[in-house]
């Protein structure tokens, strides 16, 4: 099987072409999208196996993105990586189908496991 590509999905810039950067030294390819809309956009042409979404993004937020990645790619594997939710969240987001849910700053080592865990 070949390498397996994630997407990272966040607003923040500077911290998510950084993860990128870091998830791809592990032998990932990563897609990074600022923003909800290309994140689905950007699914149309190069689906990801796994997808690594942040909750709170201006426009389109991480809850919709979600619920449209289930409802139309059953086969992505969604995990929610945010700075601002809290445990209604993580039930939310969990009831409707993510694979994980992770506050920041997450330690690298264990959103690694968790993307190997879903290949």
């Amino acid at each position: 099987m070949g390498r397996i590509t994630v997407l990272l999905v966040d607003d923040e810039r500077e911290f998510v072409d950084t993860l990128a950067e870091r998830i791809t030294m592990r032998s990932f390819d990563t897609l990074v999208a600022y923003s909800g809309e290309q994140a689905l956009s950007m699914i149309e042409s190069t689906p990801p196996r796994v997808m690594v979404l942040d909750l709170k993004m201006p426009g389109m937020g991480g809850v919709d993105v979600l619920e449209r990645v289930k409802a139309e790619h059953t086969d992505i594997s969604v995990i929610i990586l945010t700075g601002h939710g809290d445990e209604r969240d993580q039930t939310l987001v969990m009831d409707m189908g993510a694979s994980g849910y992770f506050q920041k700053p997450v330690d690298l080592d264990v959103l690694v496991a968790k993307i190997m865990s879903l290949k």
